[in-house]
């Protein structure tokens, strides 16, 4: 209470962010025709299928672990609560998704101040946030998205809490709530490794504050701290996914590390999504070996298509596009020419990028690991532009970041120019 008389303006301004936020939404949700995609009509299915047989499975009748369950068990907890009040599975959905959606502000607005410690900085991302197009479409759409961009924020905040806590009960949590997110999107399932590589790096070139006369510790103890870490937040992710990894075992007699449909990754290897090129026959081979077999043809016989597909071509298609969800109808703009805004964000957070490889000790670092960690996965697979929402708030936070780092610039030549003799 005491900071928020001390803050007066700073919580009321917070405060009309998030009024402006809901709002939004909500008018969006009341406001148009939603569509309803293939994927979520195979959802539907689904659910029905679990809450009337009682078997899990995706697209077929008998038990599969094509999808991993968070987002199907979040669906099938709408769909008993709908039918307990007696209203529409759908619209529930969607208003629980503005409910998370504003919760994700909450983290988002988080994360930009732990990685940046500048104020301004996760104000201007918040409200960035509140009215990024995307972010206010997807609550329409019954797909994993919403859902997914809550966890992957609550992990990335926790793990960045963990590390500079470096207390063993937050990197445990940190690793319950990645565990979380795979079973929402299993994409993210590296993710914590690369991010403690790096943080290790960090530990070991840290350094000595300024006016602080104490010993560094040894780059083995460091070494063994920040495994230790590392290893509770992987046996807490690993705690997370064993039912379902139980379940694949007794139903299925296979483990399944994620999930087992593997079409995206044979799409991905049609350059341009040309469909039609058959550089080589399939001939009764699975998806995998299909796909491993053109990956090889292409490489080797049209070398340049390949290489420019799997670099420039994907990048292309997953980031120079805003996620619309599901459709809707008529298109809903909160103000115009709303695409300036996306690719604006999506240029400028280059200049960061490139400056947190070079500056890898700042605590910025780690959204960048996380970008390029997670655009390296997205080049494996079939590229579509709705793979760029749940790093979207990390582009946010570093172009917000540049533009105050620019304008505090700005100020400081101006204010020394005013007071120069």
């Amino acid at each position: 209470m005491e900071w928020l008389r001390k803050n007066k303006a700073w919580t009321i301004t917070i405060v009309l962010i998030f009024v402006i936020a809901a709002w939004l939404r909500a008018d969006f949700l009341t406001s148009v025709t939603h569509t309803v995609s293939h994927d979520t009509k195979y959802y539907d299915e689904m659910v029905h299928r679990l809450l009337d047989k009682g078997i899990y499975a995706y697209k077929e009748e008998v038990p599969n672990a094509r999808v991993t369950p968070g987002y199907p068990l979040f669906m099938t907890a709408m769909y008993l609560v709908a039918d307990q009040i007696n209203v529409e599975p759908f619209p529930l959905i969607r208003w629980v998704q503005v409910l998370v959606s504003l919760a994700t502000l909450v983290l988002i607005y988080l994360i930009a101040f732990q990685s940046t410690r500048n104020k301004w900085v996760a104000i201007i991302a918040l409200f960035i946030s509140a009215i990024y197009h995307p972010f206010i479409w997807a609550n329409g759409a019954v797909l994993t998205e919403t859902l997914a961009l809550f966890f992957l924020m609550g992990y990335l905040s926790m793990q960045l809490h963990a590390f500079r806590t470096q207390r063993k009960r937050d990197a445990a949590m940190a690793g319950l709530l990645l565990g979380v997110t795979v079973l929402v999107r299993a994409e993210f399932l590296p993710l914590f490794v690369p991010l403690y590589g790096v943080f290790l790096l960090q530990q070991w070139f840290s350094k000595p504050k300024e006016g602080l006369m104490v010993s560094r510790p040894s780059k083995l103890a460091v070494f063994k701290k920040v495994a230790l870490l590392g290893i509770i937040t992987g046996l807490c992710l690993s705690a997370t996914m064993l039912p379902w990894w139980i379940r694949n075992v007794v139903s299925l007699n296979e483990f399944v590390l994620t999930a087992s449909q593997s079409n995206p990754f044979k799409a991905g290897t049609y350059p341009n999504k040309d469909y039609t090129d058959k550089i080589v026959e399939q001939n009764g081979m699975s998806q995998d070996e299909y796909a491993w077999a053109r990956i090889k043809a292409g490489f080797t016989q049209q070398t340049w298509k390949y290489v420019k597909w799997y670099t420039v071509g994907k990048l292309k298609y997953t980031y120079t596009h805003m996620f619309f969800g599901s459709g809707h109808s008529p298109i809903y703009h909160a103000y115009p020419n709303v695409a300036y805004l996306h690719v604006f964000i999506i240029y400028s957070t280059i200049i960061p990028l490139l400056a947190l490889v070079w500056r890898w000790r700042h605590p910025a670092a780690m959204l960048a690991v996380v970008i390029i960690i997670m655009t390296m996965i997205r080049l494996v697979f079939v590229p579509e532009y709705r793979y760029n929402f749940t790093v979207m708030p990390l582009f946010i936070i570093l172009s917000t970041w540049l533009g105050v780092y620019i304008l505090q610039k700005i100020g400081t030549f101006i204010a020394q120019r005013k007071t120069a003799p």
